[in-house]
């Protein structure tokens, strides 16, 4: 798994009554965009994640205007 900065984190939920989650990369920690990622979430805070099998790194939604 590559990223970089700026990248979204979507972390799919385990089970049916969670939500999914929502990160911004701010931060690449390892070798040529390896992991950990230091993470934004949706709701503010930030945490270091090393991405499992539920994850999926999107690249940056387009901003309204561009």
């Amino acid at each position: 798994m590559r990223a970089t900065v700026g990248d979204r984190l979507h972390v799919h939920s385990r089970h049916i009554d969670e939500a999914e989650k929502f990160g911004e990369i701010v931060e690449v920690l390892g070798a040529d965009g390896e992991p950990p990622y230091k993470v934004r979430y949706n709701d503010g805070h930030e945490g270091l994640v090393f991405p499992g099998s539920d994850c999926v790194i999107e690249p940056p939604a387009p901003r309204q205007g561009d």
